[in-house]
């Protein structure tokens, strides 16, 4: 009997990083259902994890032969849910698998880009308030990232590394810029939030980072409103832990369908005309006029 070609044990090996990244899929839409999702969402991770099951061509080729572009035309297979193949194919990680686990540590994966060390790692986070490599990519495409130490070159520099690891294409503007839901939306889901939190009817996670004694202390809630799908805790950030605002700055993860993920921060305003209302932070001036109060 022949032995087996190194070909077909590699087509092998990729057909069995599909499972893998299947089963991570599943995985998501489990933690879903445990934390409250009402199943639309859950639903669409479960067909994606059905139709990479059923490929007889590894995802890893696909992206990296026709870019995400090819990964979206899969059946089922949106943008956000492309983009987190890549992430996978390219870091082994999932930031919004790890998230929902309470094992988010985004430092340790903006290390693996060239050139990023333990210090503009943090940066990155704290700063430019990214936890993905698709949150940082977008920002860099669309001119949304300030973080010191992060000047033209180096920029132009992770933008082609993520491009490359991504399977994107350097300036491309595919989806345009992800759309932001209405600041009133997000007030109100910061407000139930809130009071879900605060009544204990939410479900904890103990999150990996600034968290030594391993405590299931982080509130987490999934809530739909019209065609947006979001995620919410309480900021876990070491600014919000020196600050002492774990339990006022609310961030909120938010997704349309076909898009990408995208974050944003609920907080009480401190000082001017606004002091005292909840503020979604970078939109102060959309603030409604009656305002939301803390």
């Amino acid at each position: 009997m022949s032995e087996p070609s190194a070909q077909g044990k590699n087509d092998r090996e990729e057909l069995r990083e599909n499972h893998a990244i299947a089963a991570r899929l599943r995985e998501y839409a489990d933690l879903l259902k445990q934390q409250g999702d009402d199943g639309f969402r859950r639903r669409a991770y479960e067909r994606a994890a059905d139709v990479i099951e059923g490929l007889d061509r590894s995802l890893a080729d696909i992206l990296e032969n026709e870019g995400r572009e090819g990964l979206i035309k899969l059946r089922g297979i949106g943008r956000g849910i492309a983009g987190a193949i890549a992430e996978m194919i390219a870091t082994g990680h999932w930031s919004q698998l790890e998230r929902l686990q309470g094992e988010l540590v985004p430092e340790a994966l903006f290390q693996t880009l060239p050139g990023i060390g333990p210090e503009l790692a943090h940066r990155l986070v704290e700063e430019g308030e990214v936890e993905s490599l698709e949150e940082l990519e977008h920002a860099l495409h669309f001119g949304e990232l300030d973080v010191t130490g992060i000047g033209p070159r180096r920029k132009r520099m992770l933008e082609a590394t993520l491009a490359d690891r991504l399977g994107t294409r350097v300036g491309r503007r595919a989806g345009g810029r992800a759309p932001k839901p209405p600041v009133e939306m997000l007030l109100d889901v910061d407000k139930e939030y809130r009071k879900r939190a605060n009544s204990g009817r939410l479900r904890k996670i103990a999150p990996k980072r600034f968290n030594p004694s391993g405590e299931a202390w982080l509130p987490i809630m999934h809530a739909r409103r019209d065609d947006w799908h979001f995620t919410v805790l309480y900021s876990n950030t070491a600014r919000a832990h020196e600050l002492d605002k774990t339990d006022d700055w609310v961030v909120i993860y938010y997704q349309k369908d076909g898009h990408p993920e995208g974050q944003c921060t609920v907080v009480t305003e401190t000082r001017g005309p606004l002091a005292g209302q909840r503020v979604v932070r970078g939109r102060e001036d959309e603030t409604p006029e009656s305002g939301a109060a803390a």
